[in-house]
């Protein structure tokens, strides 16, 4: 399977554990002053694109108007270190257009049926970078994408 942009496949192990996992922590950034925020989300394999719903009033919705870029991350959390995973990520973030709207709203609910009851506000998020740390593959075993060569 390619991605529609042309990219590097994904690494299966990035794509179950973002399957596996529904909050993020997402990093914006405007005049040098960095903001973090979680969010629950969904990930759309075939776009490699995370989906999530903030308001557009909020510091980081406010944020990400002026300052596309950002980061972030999403974690299992242990006190096991052999069991210790996460991804970091990079990614442009955008309000849905077009097709994606449809796209991303119904994968969204599909994931968080309670959100229809709520006046959602989606982003999505195009991964442009995303690491992954897995320790059960060996300490500090990283997956990366797109590969460096």
């Amino acid at each position: 399977m390619t991605l529609s942009d042309g990219w590097k496949m994904i690494d299966k192990k990035i794509i179950r554990f973002f399957r596996k996992h529904h909050v993020l922590t997402i990093a914006s950034s405007v005049n040098n002053e960095p903001w973090c925020a979680n969010c629950f989300y969904v990930y759309l394999e075939e776009e490699n694109t995370l989906v999530f719903t903030t308001g557009t009033d909020t510091r980081h919705g406010k944020e990400f108007a002026k300052n596309p870029l950002v980061a972030g991350s999403v974690v299992l959390e242990t006190m096991v270190i052999g069991k210790i995973r996460g991804i970091q990520f990079q990614g442009i973030v955008s309000e849905p257009e077009g097709e994606m709207i449809s796209k991303a709203k119904w994968a969204y609910l599909k994931r968080f049926p309670p959100a229809a009851l709520m006046d959602t506000h989606l982003w999505v998020v195009k991964l442009t970078h995303i690491k992954m740390t897995d320790n059960r593959l060996g300490f500090g075993k990283k997956v990366i994408w797109p590969q460096e060569f």
